[in-house]
C-alpha cells in the first residue's frame, strides 16, 4: 500500500514578515529566506509580506547586503556624526528624527516633548547596551594574567559602535513609525493580503524583528488557525512594546505552537522570554540561539539555526 499524496488543500504554506529597514525587491527577499530556512526556493509554498515599500522609496540593489546586518562602511555612512555622541545626545537626536518622521507621515506637527509612555525607555536601554557591547572587545588582545573579553563584533571598536548604533537608530525609527507615525494599519494590511486566498492547509508564520509584532497583532485580530508561529529577534517581550499593542499580551487564539528565538546579544530582542506575559505559557517555547552575524540580528543566521528551521521543515515533509 502506498501513501496517498497530499492534496493541494493539505499542503502547508509559510508566510514571512520581514523586519526593520529597507530590503531588496520582494521576490529576491523571499528567495533568500527560503534558502536560509529550507535550503531551496519554495515557489508558491511560501509568501513574503513585504512592507518595506511603504517606508522606503526604492528597494536595495540586488547584490547589496542589508546595512542592518552590520558592517563598518555602511554603519559609519548611515550613522554619520551621531556615532561620536554620548548616549544621551544620541537618544535625543534619534527621538527628534523619529518624531519628525512620524509628524511628516501622519500630517501632524512633530510633538514638542517625548511622552513618558512611549518607547523611550526601550531606546535608552538599547543605546547603553549597544555601547557596552561595543566596548566589550580587546583590540590589542589581553594583557598578562587577563582573560580575553567577548569579541562582540569582528570590527575595530569605533566601527562596532557605529554598526550597533545604526541598528538602534533604524530599529527605533521604524518601530516608532509603526506605533505613532500612522504606518501600522498599512503594514498590517500587507500581511492580511498575504494570508488571503490560502487553501486551508497548515499555516506557518515567521516574523523577524518588527515583523514579529506585525504578525502577532494580525493573528490576534484575525484569530486564524496557525500551526506554528515563529518569531526571531523579536521585541515583543519589551514592556514598552507591550504597552503599545492593541490587545493585552496573550497567545493569539488560533496559534497552536509558538517558538520564539533570540541571541542574547541581539539589541532588538533585549528581553528574551515571552512565556511570563503571553498566556497560555505551554504553547510558547523561548529559545536562546547563536546568531554570529555582525550585529546578532541577521535574519539568515536565525533561519539557518536548526532550532528554528527543523520544526518548520518537519511540517513540509
Amino acid at each position: 500500500m502506498t501513501d496517498t499524496p497530499a492534496s493541494p488543500a493539505q499542503r502547508p504554506t509559510v508566510v514571512y514578515v520581514h523586519g526593520i529597514g529597507n530590503k531588496v525587491r520582494p521576490e529576491l527577499l523571499k528567495s533568500q529566506w527560503d534558502q536560509a530556512l529550507f535550503g531551496k526556493d519554495m515557489g508558491d509554498a511560501s509568501r513574503m509580506a513585504y512592507w518595506a515599500s511603504l517606508r522606503y522609496e526604492t528597494p536595495l540593489p540586488d547584490f547589496r547586503s542589508d546595512p542592518l546586518d552590520g558592517g563598518p562602511d555602511s554603519a559609519a555612512e548611515r550613522v554619520g556624526p551621531h556615532g561620536a555622541e554620548d548616549p544621551e545626545e544620541f537618544i535625543l537626536h534619534t527621538l527628534g528624527e523619529a518624531h519628525f518622521e512620524a509628524g511628516e507621515r501622519s500630517g501632524e506637527s512633530p510633538p514638542g516633548s517625548v511622552p513618558e509612555d512611549t518607547l523611550t525607555g526601550w531606546l535608552r536601554d538599547m543605546v547603553y547596551l549597544a555601547d557596552t557591547l561595543a566596548e566589550s572587545g580587546h583590540d590589542e588582545g589581553p594583557g598578562q594574567g587577563e582573560e580575553p573579553l567577548l569579541e562582540v563584533l569582528p570590527l575595530p571598536r569605533p566601527a562596532r559602535r557605529a554598526a550597533l548604533r545604526l541598528l538602534v537608530q533604524l530599529t527605533f525609527k521604524d518601530v516608532y513609525a509603526y506605533f505613532f507615525g500612522g504606518d501600522g494599519p498599512a503594514i498590517r494590511d500587507v500581511l492580511k493580503k498575504a494570508l488571503d486566498g490560502l487553501d486551508g492547509g497548515p499555516l506557518v508564520v515567521v516574523g523577524h524583528s518588527l515583523g514579529s509584532v506585525v504578525a502577532y497583532e494580525v493573528l490576534a485580530e484575525l484569530r486564524r488557525e496557525v500551526q506554528l508561529l515563529v518569531t526571531v529577534g523579536s521585541p515583543l517581550a519589551i514592556t514598552e512594546v507591550q504597552d503599545r499593542l492593541a490587545r493585552p499580551p496573550a497567545v493569539p487564539s488560533g496559534v497552536l505552537t509558538w517558538r520564539n528565538a533570540s541571541d542574547l546579544r541581539d539589541l532588538v530582542a533585549l528581553d528574551h522570554t515571552l512565556r511570563p506575559e503571553y498566556a497560555p505559557a505551554d504553547r510558547i517555547t523561548d529559545l536562546l540561539v547563536t546568531n554570529d552575524s555582525e550585529n546578532h540580528h541577521n535574519i539568515t543566521q536565525y533561519l539557518a539555526n536548526r532550532h528554528v528551521s527543523e520544526p518548520v521543515q518537519r511540517l513540509f515533509h
